[in-house]
Parts: structure tokens; sequence; C-alpha cells
């Protein structure tokens, strides 16, 4: 019950085929029903996640070394992954900037002259238990988000099935953004900043002179969504929906 009062995380309503048959075989090989064979959109551990990731790394790369835009988000809980870790150093001294949010153990080291003066890592502790993977790269202007389950782990990679897919409407690609990644690099409340040390230090956000804190920030758009929602169906005539923060069946009580 502690658990389920404040673990966050994200997924996606979809009824693309490709998806639909990609979870078909994944769960095919879970229950050995057959063996494992290429999937359409989903990228699966322990069999090509690692190396697809490492290659959206290493494109962010070779646009940065082209003079492309390059950018690369990245959320997560853990990073410890050796390779990984060193495929960010390289993209960061190709000139791609790096944004991570990993709450727990990082093994990388930001802003070391040389090695990674691009990077910048936070960590966000509140009051949710956040548990969304959220990867976002720049690719010279035609931006790729995936969403996921697997930290940038050895075990994620190698020793469990886990499942990473691309978000692929645009409208979706930009709320992800605008309403998870970018409030959680400019939270000032709540995160730390990794120093080259390994010390972590309360983060100072100069472009941002109001306090914000990302998680309360969710809670306040989800509860205006909520409102909007159930407004826009009560002028149409259909008022069957009540906010989730009032038990079901019960009416706002008149003034």
């Amino acid at each position: 019950p502690t658990t389920a009062r404040i673990y966050t995380d994200l997924g996606v309503l979809t009824c693309r085929p490709e998806f639909g048959e990609d979870a078909t075989d994944l769960f095919n090989v879970i229950t050995g029903l057959c063996e494992p064979r290429a999937t359409r959109h989903f990228l699966v551990a322990p069999f090509d996640l690692h190396r697809r990731m490492v290659e959206l790394i290493r494109r962010e790369t070779a646009h940065a070394r082209r003079g492309l835009p390059a950018k690369i988000i990245a959320k997560m809980n853990s990073l410890v992954e050796t390779k990984v870790i060193e495929a960010l150093y390289e993209a960061s001294e190709a000139g791609v900037g790096i944004d991570l949010v990993v709450r727990g153990i990082c093994c990388l080291r930001p802003g070391v002259p040389g090695l990674s003066s691009n990077i910048r890592v936070r960590s966000i502790v509140g009051r949710f238990l956040e548990h969304s993977r959220i990867f976002y790269f720049e690719n010279a202007c035609q931006p790729e988000v995936y969403l996921g389950s697997a930290d940038w782990m050895p075990r994620n990679f190698f020793k469990r099935i886990e499942v990473v897919f691309p978000v692929e409407d645009g409208r979706l690609r930009q709320r992800l953004l605008d309403e998870v990644l970018e409030p959680q690099l400019r939270d000032n409340r709540k995160a730390r900043s990794l120093r080259p040390d390994g010390r972590y230090v309360f983060a100072k956000t100069a472009s941002e002179p109001a306090a914000l804190d990302a998680q309360a920030d969710a809670i306040r758009r989800a509860v205006e969504g909520s409102d909007r929602l159930v407004s826009t169906t009560v002028a149409r005539g259909r008022n069957r929906l009540q906010p989730l923060r009032r038990p079901p069946g019960t009416a706002r009580k008149p003034r």
C-alpha cells in the first residue's frame, strides 16, 4: 500500500497494429512459444536494447561533428553501464549537450574538462517514487523520444526482459518534453546537481527566479486537466465524469 501511494510511472495507450504485434511476439518469447526475432518498434533487453541505445547516442555524436543540432535528455533511476557512459563522454566532447536526471546511483562524472564538459546531472527525490524512464534525442531537428522500463545498468541490459519503445505521436513527444523533462531540468526546490568530484549540491537555476518543484507542477497540471475535462463534458450535456480527487458518485455541493 505504501508504494502504491507514492509510485508514479508513464504509459501509452495505442491501437497501432505494429506495436501490438511486437507485444505479442514478446509475450510468446517469455512463455517459450517462439524464439526471439527482430521487433518492429520495440527495443528489447537482453537482445538489442543495449546496442540500440549506444547507437542512438553515437548518432547524436555524428550529428554534432557535422555541425547539426544534437542533444540528449535522459531520465532514469540509475546510470552504471560502462559502454553507455563511454559513449556519453564521447558525445559530450563532440559537442552534444547532455542533460541527465538520475534519481539514484550515477557512475558518470559530469563537468570534467576534456571528458564530460557538456554533461549535466541532477537528482530529484521528492514526494513521489518516480519510475519513468524517458530518453530524448534531438536527431538533427527530428526529435525521437523513447519510454521504457530499463535503467542504464548491466542487469537491465543483459539479465532481464526490459522494453523501450518510441513515442511516435508528435503531440505526446512535445508533452513529455514540456510537462516532464523541462520542469525537472528547471526544478530548484528538490533537485540536487552532481558535481565533478561526486558531491551533490542543491541546484540553483539562475534563469528560473521563481521556485519550481517539478512534482508539485505535475500535480497542478493533473488537477487542471481533470477540471477542464469535467467542464467540457458538462458543457456538452454529458455530466458523467467527476474529478479523481472526489470519491466516485459524489457531486460538488452547492454553495
